[in-house]
């Protein structure tokens, strides 16, 4: 979910270049020094790299995170036995090929052949995009646009993950606070599936505006190597919080089981945006390549990394379901019980992704800021620098503010930016970097296909998403609209 570039940020150039360095730049950064010619897996060179473990572990953290949680509300879109093979068939490589991992290994593959092509030790999405439609003659001349339409969604993708945290955390907040009275020390109690809400409080839009000072504060931090302790911390306590979450779901699962094996059809599109939102990592791949000692062995961590993360969704989203059944929230810990352990559940894993904003929010800053700031005299850069940045995460907090629902804004971001990074992408950037030498039919058609699943998941998962948010928002304004009446 990140995007990465070797060039410096400070360079002038459009709202949209590609000068965005990742949390791997920030806590792994290139040696100075000349470029060389590329040669086959040279990118970074040495012992600067990140290892073998390191870079299995950013691999996690950047698919790990609110998506996760909102997949037992996936499967209750689409039913146990739908969502099921679907997950499966986008995260395993079986006959037809992978969705997901297939594409992200087709976007490391066109990055090799682009960078040789061009003599370049490395490329980031938007140049590999860019590359490859110069590698298509009729399509040179606007290949520009090609890197500025990946680093579009690019941006899209990480404010909107930016949303979805202000959406999570004011939810989760609210919720242990609204319990906090009934909230007992005895956990071996037979609670119900449900936090017990006994003492209302203030609407979630106004715990979204306390936390806005605090993420204003927080991304005025420039520098990811003063928050890695603090992100060391993090990924350590969102571990122990799904462990937990695990073991009261597997728990507390009562037979028999009996939950529809198949959704609404009009569900199928909320559940392939959260889905695909889940799932959305293939931002990070080309960091993580271009940062490894050893880039040959990446396949093996993307294959590995990718199949324990399949592993985590589909048996938490499998087990949230059938333990929460039709009571299943839009993230699992909105579900958990009045129990202090169970509550401190959802502050750790709050803080695990008050501490992620950061991360996310480094990718639309960094390709954002640098233009504006290079416009201004010197004595006026840190100021604006800090402007833009608290404009930025503003707009953040209003968009989350004007839609509140965590399931829909997951589902709306995944099928508007991340099934465009995801599905549609990777595989026309296949096409468009062998266009030369030419792809087998069947490669091809493949590629078409995958393409048109991503299509059709934005066209009808977009559409949805809007409908439920307008259907919700005047459902509210109604109840509202009574409440005064009977008053």
């Amino acid at each position: 979910m990140m995007a990465s570039s070797d060039v410096d940020t400070r360079g002038e150039g459009s709202l949209f270049s590609d000068q965005n360095p990742s949390e791997m730049d920030a806590l792994c950064p290139s040696p100075p020094g000349p470029s060389r010619p590329q040669r086959n897996y040279e990118r970074i060179g040495g012992r600067t790299g990140t290892s073998f473990c390191q870079t299995l572990i950013h691999l996690l953290k950047g698919n790990i995170g609110t998506g996760l949680l909102g997949l037992p509300l996936a499967v209750k879109n689409a039913g146990l036995v739908v969502s099921t093979h679907f997950v499966v068939l986008l995260e395993k490589r079986l006959v037809m090929g992978v969705i997901a991992v297939h594409c992200m290994k087709l976007l490391v593959k066109c990055s090799h052949h682009l960078s040789a092509n061009m003599n370049r030790q490395s490329l980031t999405y938007g140049e590999a995009v860019q590359y490859g439609m110069e590698n298509v003659p009729w399509l040179r001349r606007h290949s520009q646009w090609g890197k500025r339409t990946v680093n579009l969604f690019l941006i899209i993708t990480q404010l909107g993950f930016c949303c979805v945290y202000f959406v999570f955390l004011s939810d989760n907040v609210k919720q242990v606070v609204e319990a906090a009275n009934a909230t007992t020390f005895n956990c071996n109690m037979n609670y119900t599936n449900q936090t017990q809400i006994l003492v209302p409080s203030f609407d979630s839009r106004l715990y979204m505006l306390c936390f806005l000072p605090f993420m204003i504060v927080l991304v005025f931090v420039r520098n990811l190597r003063y928050l890695a302790p603090l992100s060391l911390v993090a990924n350590l306590v969102m571990t122990a919080s799904l462990i937990l979450i695990y073991f009261y779901s597997l728990t507390h699962i009562t037979y028999p089981i009996n939950l529809p094996s198949v959704g609404r059809a009009k569900d199928y599109p909320l559940f392939f945006g959260t889905a695909i939102f889940a799932f959305e990592g293939i931002g990070v791949v080309l960091p993580l390549e271009n940062k490894m000692q050893k880039p040959q062995t990446f396949t093996l961590v993307l294959y590995l990394g990718m199949g324990i993360v399949t592993f985590l969704y589909i048996s938490l989203g499998t087990i949230g379901y059938m333990c929460f059944g039709e009571h299943i929230g839009g993230s699992i810990t909105l579900n958990l019980p009045n129990c202090w352990m169970y509550q401190s559940v959802k502050l750790l894993y709050c803080f695990g992704i008050f501490i992620t904003f950061a991360l996310q929010f480094y990718v639309p800053a960094e390709i954002l800021i640098p233009p504006a700031v290079a416009r201004v005299r010197e004595r006026w850069e840190t100021t604006v620098d800090l402007l833009l940045r608290t404009v930025l995460v503003i707009f953040t907090c209003a968009l989350a503010i004007l839609i509140p629902e965590l399931d829909l804004v997951i589902s709306l971001v995944g099928s508007v930016s991340s099934s465009f990074l995801a599905l549609i992408f990777p595989p026309i950037l296949e096409i468009l970097a062998f266009y030369t030498e030419g792809l087998s039919p069947l490669a091809t058609v493949k590629n078409i296909v995958i393409s048109l699943v991503g299509l059709v998941g934005f066209v009808t998962g977009t559409y949805i998403a809007i409908v439920e948010i307008i259907g919700r928002n005047t459902l509210k304004h109604q109840e509202t609209f009574s409440s005064y009446v009977v008053q």
